[in-house]
């Protein structure tokens, strides 16, 4: 139990500091085509720490999900997501960003992250009330 408890809150403090290191990115001037770039890599590492946590969480609440979709689904199912496309959008975009090859494929999911930034932000600071006391110690 104390070793779940140890990776919820290192699950907790990674994601938010990807969050946070995604919103610094997201200040940055997106004509630079060095900053899209850095944008949409630190969307990626966000995406991945953050299905981690939800399924880590959905794990910790007897909840067993496999993929990245299936754990967005349950923490949908579970009241945890406001916006289950949009949180498959996310998903979807996260996947295809292995696969850029033009500026403006790029450009299209840096607006893309723009727009979801807020929901992912929200979420994590719902989560984060809903489990600090119980799990943040």
């Amino acid at each position: 139990m104390e070793d779940t408890l140890r990776k919820l809150r290192q699950s907790f403090k990674n994601l938010e500091r990807a969050l946070s290191r995604l919103e610094e990115a997201l200040q940055e001037d997106e004509k630079n085509s060095l900053m899209v770039d850095g944008t949409i890599q630190r969307f990626e590492f966000t995406i991945e720490i953050y299905w981690k946590t939800l399924k880590r969480l959905l794990l910790s609440e007897g909840i067993e999900a496999k993929t990245p979709r299936e754990t967005l689904k349950e923490a949908y199912q579970a009241g945890w997501l406001a916006d289950e496309e949009a949180w498959l959008q996310m998903l979807k975009d996260r996947n295809e960003t292995s696969h850029i090859y033009d500026e403006e494929m790029a450009l299209r999911i840096l607006h893309n992250i723009q727009r979801y930034f807020p929901e992912m932000k929200t979420t994590f600071l719902n989560l984060k009330g809903r489990y600090e006391t119980k799990w943040m110690g």
